[in-house]
C-alpha cells in the first residue's frame, strides 16, 4: 500500500501506525506521529489504522537554536 511519510510516497505493507513505525525501524519514544494532520497518542499506535494515501508525519526533536 502506498502512503505518504514525511512528504514522500512509500510502499509499505502495514495496517497500523505501530506497524509503520516498525517497518521504518524507528526505535525509542522520542518522536511524535500525526496521521492526516491529527496527532496520534502513543497508546493508540497499535489500533490506529492506515489506508492508501494517508499522510503520516513522524516528528523528532532537534537540538539547536
Amino acid at each position: 500500500m502506498k502512503i505518504i511519510i514525511n512528504g514522500e510516497e512509500k510502499d509499505i505493507h502495514a495496517t497500523t501506525i505501530a506497524e509503520v513505525i516498525k517497518a521504518l525501524e524507528y526505535e525509542g519514544d522520542y518522536f511524535a506521529v500525526a496521521k492526516n494532520l491529527v496527532c496520534v497518542p502513543r497508546a493508540k499506535y497499535a489500533e490506529t489504522l492506515v489506508a492508501a494515501q494517508d499522510e503520516i508525519e513522524i516528528l523528532m526533536p532537534m537540538q539547536g537554536g
